[in-house]
């Protein structure tokens, strides 16, 4: 098990990061309101690209909380606000197709694929 001095150190002289530093990573939206955060990257097995983030939001503790996913080209690092930005407003997300997540924390998938809602975006 590799231990670090400080775990709270930013990665900003690095051009990659650990996605266990990305979970939990607040997402805000186009006036910087804070809208969730990111839950995991949904990575495709062969390619090792990811397809894209699992943003959460609402609920309590937990419980009832929707996951919405999101092409991983939506997001920009701001790091003035150590967060991700989306070019969306909060509306935009919270009308957006979501999902819920399996005991395997991998979203569900629909007859429709609720990421696709957002191809008109890309």
């Amino acid at each position: 098990m590799m231990v670090l001095a400080d775990d709270n150190i930013a990665d900003v002289g690095h051009r990659l990061i650990s996605s266990n530093r990305i979970e939990g990573t607040p997402v805000f939206d186009r006036y910087a309101k804070k809208i969730g955060a990111i839950h995991s990257l949904m990575i495709e097995k062969e390619s090792g690209q990811v397809a894209y983030a699992v943003l959460t939001f609402g609920g309590f503790l937990g419980v009832g909380s929707r996951a919405y996913p999101l092409p991983w080209s939506m997001l920009t690092y701001d790091r003035d606000q150590h967060g991700y930005c989306l070019d969306l407003r909060y509306q935009d997300i919270e009308e957006a197709p979501y999902m819920t997540l399996d005991r395997a924390d991998r979203p569900h998938e629909t007859e429709e694929p609720a990421y696709r809602h957002w191809d008109a975006y890309l």
